[in-house]
C-alpha cells in the first residue's frame, strides 16, 4: 500500500462575519496535567461516497471556530503556569492517496504501515493534526493525530463528531462546555482523604527498574510486536458468564476482558510469582463527579485511574472470577470523593514542593510488570458522520508499547471485539495459547 501526501496546509478557524477570537490563556487543570503529555492517533474508515476534502477543510474550519483550543498551541500562561493559547494558529489539514482498493487490504494489520494514515505528532506545535486519506475504490480514511494535554478520549471524540456536524451543517450535539476554571476548584478547606503518591504522581527521579530504555534489543525475541486478538461475540459473552457466576450482579464487559488479558498477559511474561503486577484502567470523571457534575461536553481532560494489584503468582493461579472482583472493586473506589480529593493534592502545592511528576509517562516503552487497558468500545468514534455515513470501521494507530492494550469493535461487524496487545516476541505463544481457552478462566494458568 502506497500512501502519496499531496498537501499538507494549516486550517484556521473560520468565524461568522470575519469575526475573530480574542487571544488569550487557557491553564491546563489539574487532570491535564496528570494526563499524558504527548500526541494519539487513530484511524475511521468510510465507504464511498464521502465529500471531498474542500467540504471537510470547510467544515473542520467552522468546528476550530467553537473548539479554539484545538486551533491553538501549548505554553505559558501570564502566570508561567502552562496553559492553551488560544491564537486560532490553525490545525494541520494532509490530503493524500491510497494506490489500492481499500477491501484488498482490509483488515488493516497492527504494523508500521498503519502510521502512514495519520500525521505524525512527534515534534509537532499543533495540537490537532488530521489526514484525509483517499483510496482507488473511493473510499475515505481519516486518521486524526491529537495533543492528550488537551482532552481525553471522550472530549477528542466529541471534537469529532462536532467537526462532522459541522460539515453537514448541523448543530454541535453534544452541546461544548469550554469552563476548565470552575468545574475543579480545591475544597475549603482541602480534604485529601486517599494516597495520591505513587497513584497518580512519582517521584521525579524515580525509574522503574527494567525499563525498555535500560534494555539493549539483543535478537528478535527482544522485539516488540503488537497482535490484533478477536473475541467472539460468543467467547466474551461466556467470559462474562463464568466470571460473573456467584456474583451479586453480572461483571461488565470490560472488566472480564481486562482480566483475561491481565492474566494472559502476565503468564506470557512468565513473571516471578512474587513480583506485584498492577492493571491500569481508566475511569471518567464525567461518570463519577457530582459536586458538581462534569457537563458531557466538556472539552478537556477528566479522567483518573483505577488500579488493582496482585502478586503474579496469585493472578494466574486465583479464577477468573476473583481477578474480575479485584478490577472491580479498585474501579468502584474511584469515585466522586477520590476525584475531589485528588484535585485538593493536585492543587496543594506538595506536586511542585516535592518534585513529583505524573505517572503517566509517555516515555516508557516497557509497562512490564504492568498493563495498561484502554477501552474504545463505547467512544462515539461511530457516530461520525461526514454527510455519507457513519465509518464501518475504526483502529487505534500502531504503538509498539509493551503491555499498553486497545480494545475496539471489531472489523467483522458482528459484536466481537479486537484486543491489540503488544508484548515481546518471545511472549507471543504462550499468550495465544490462553488468550483463546476458556478453560482458562476457570483454571490455574
Amino acid at each position: 500500500m502506497k500512501i502519496t501526501v499531496h498537501t499538507s496546509k494549516a486550517v484556521k478557524p473560520a468565524y461568522g462575519g470575519g469575526i475573530g477570537g480574542d487571544a488569550t490563556a487557557v491553564p491546563l487543570t489539574v487532570f491535564d496535567k496528570a494526563n499524558f503529555d504527548q500526541h494519539i492517533s487513530g484511524i475511521n474508515f468510510f465507504r464511498q461516497p464521502a465529500p471531498p476534502n474542500a467540504a471537510l477543510a470547510a467544515g473542520l474550519a467552522r468546528a476550530l471556530a467553537e473548539y479554539r483550543e484545538w486551533a491553538g498551541r501549548l505554553g505559558v500562561d501570564a502566570a508561567g503556569s502552562r496553559a492553551i493559547l488560544l491564537n486560532d494558529a490553525g490545525a494541520r489539514f494532509v490530503e493524500a492517496t491510497a494506490d489500492v482498493v481499500l477491501g484488498d487490504v482490509m483488515p488493516l494489520e497492527p504494523t508500521p504501515d498503519v502510521l502512514r494514515l495519520h500525521p505524525d505528532g512527534d515534534g509537532a506545535e499543533e495540537l490537532m493534526l488530521v489526514q484525509v486519506t483517499r483510496f482507488k475504490c473511493g473510499s475515505l480514511a481519516v486518521g486524526h493525530t491529537i495533543h492528550h494535554a488537551v482532552a481525553d478520549g471522550r472530549a477528542a471524540c466529541n471534537f469529532l463528531l462536532a467537526w462532522g456536524q459541522a460539515t453537514r451543517g448541523a448543530a454541535f450535539d453534544p452541546v461544548p462546555a469550554h469552563d476548565r476554571a470552575s468545574l475543579f476548584l480545591p475544597r475549603q478547606p482541602p480534604r485529601v482523604a486517599f494516597e495520591h503518591r505513587g497513584v497518580e504522581f512519582k517521584p521525579r527521579e524515580e525509574k522503574k527498574p527494567g525499563r525498555r530504555s535500560d534494555v539493549a534489543v539483543v535478537d528478535n525475541d527482544d522485539e516488540v510486536v503488537v497482535q490484533r486478538v478477536r473475541f467472539s461475540r460468543e467467547f466474551v459473552a461466556e467470559l462474562r458468564s463464568r466470571a460473573s457466576a456467584g456474583a451479586p450482579r453480572p461483571y461488565s464487559t470490560l472488566q472480564c476482558v481486562a482480566a483475561h488479558l491481565w492474566r494472559c498477559i502476565t503468564k506470557a511474561r512468565g513473571l516471578d510469582a512474587r513480583e506485584i503486577t498492577r492493571l491500569c484502567v481508566a475511569v471518567d470523571g464525567r461518570m463519577r463527579m457530582r459536586h458538581p457534575p462534569v457537563p458531557e461536553g466538556y472539552t478537556g481532560n477528566v479522567v483518573l485511574w483505577a488500579r488493582p494489584a496482585a502478586a503474579a503468582g496469585d493472578l494466574v493461579s486465583m479464577p477468573l472470577r476473583l481477578a474480575v472482583e479485584l478490577i472491580s472493586r479498585e474501579v468502584a473506589r474511584v469515585d466522586d470523593s477520590y476525584f475531589r480529593s485528588f484535585i485538593d493534592f493536585a492543587s496543594s502545592g506538595a506536586v511542585e514542593e516535592e518534585r513529583l511528576v505524573p505517572s503517566a509517562d509517555s516515555s516508557e516503552t516497557v509497562l512490564s510488570p504492568d498493563v495498561e487497558v484502554d477501552s474504545l468500545l463505547h467512544a462515539p468514534f461511530y457516530d461520525l458522520d461526514f454527510g455519507g455515513g457513519p465509518p464501518f470501521f475504526f483502529m487505534p494507530s500502531y504503538l509498539s508499547v509493551e503491555g499498553t492494550v486497545f480494545i475496539v469493535r471489531s472489523f467483522s461487524g458482528d459484536r466481537s471485539m479486537d484486543a491489540y496487545v503488544p508484548l515481546f516476541r518471545r511472549a507471543m505463544d504462550t499468550f495465544n495459547k490462553c488468550c483463546y481457552s476458556l478453560a482458562m478462566a476457570d483454571a490455574r494458568l
